[in-house]
């Protein structure tokens, strides 16, 4: 297990990640460029979707590593099978 500097470390890089993948998201629904194409190659940048997707991605290591970082553990997942009996 990493220790209270990496922890940390690892909450600023994800906040800043964050906090660019909003901007871009909020860019992007603001009628920014998609795609466009410079001396015969195309560059396709993310779509709303899985830009989307990624926020919430980091949304959730944020607060996981926050939740470290104040000495709490880290939340779990459990899977349920419901059964018939």
């Amino acid at each position: 297990m990493a220790d209270k500097t990496e922890i940390n470390a690892r909450l600023t890089f994800w906040k800043n990640a964050l906090e660019r993948a909003q901007t871009a998201y909020i860019t992007l629904l603001d009628g920014g460029v998609q795609s466009y194409t410079l001396d015969g190659r195309q560059l396709t940048k993310l779509d709303l979707a899985s830009l989307k997707a990624q926020i919430e991605d980091m949304e959730s290591k944020v607060d996981e590593l926050t939740a470290l970082a104040n000495g709490k553990k880290a939340r779990r997942a459990y899977a349920i099978v419901p059964r018939d009996l």
